[in-house]
């Protein structure tokens, strides 16, 4: 089906790709690529924001306007969740995100709005619905406060 898809003969998935869990750890490696190039650019970003939740709310409404990438994002990060090998990939949103946050909100409440912003990105997503800037905002400013 792969291969149907990819429009490319069979032998040329399975010669790189001889199992699913090959196919969708090359998947989850690009995407984890992709995700650190990303956090490489939004770092300086937040860190020169005095505002952290309004950066951080609209980094989440911009990530899931581009529906069919995150919803692969998604698919490859929930893929470590039956795939234990995966999981040091799908960790790299986490660290990499916790790395910036943290020094701005304390390493719980990062933990905590990394969470809430996992949450809000996937049910937008799920959803279809946008993500309100603004509620989020309120949201992890109620976060970064310990409320």
């Amino acid at each position: 089906m792969v291969a149907a898809r990819a429009e490319v003969p069979l032998g040329a998935t399975t010669y790189y790709y001889p199992t699913l869990g090959d196919l969708i750890a090359a998947g989850l490696e690009l995407a984890a690529q992709q995700v650190e190039a990303e956090m490489a650019a939004l770092a300086p970003q937040i860190r020169q924001k005095d505002d952290v939740p309004v950066a951080l709310s609209r980094m989440a409404a911009d990530y899931v306007t581009d529906g069919p990438k995150a919803l692969l994002e998604y698919e490859l990060y929930l893929a470590a969740a039956r795939t234990p090998s995966l999981r040091p990939l799908a960790r790299q949103w986490l660290d990499g995100l916790h790395a910036i946050v943290a020094p701005h909100t304390g390493p719980a409440a990062a933990t905590a709005i990394i969470a809430l912003l996992d949450g809000a990105m996937l049910q937008a997503i799920v959803t279809g619905d946008p993500i309100d800037p603004e509620a989020l905002e309120t949201a992890i400013s109620a976060q970064a406060r310990g409320a």
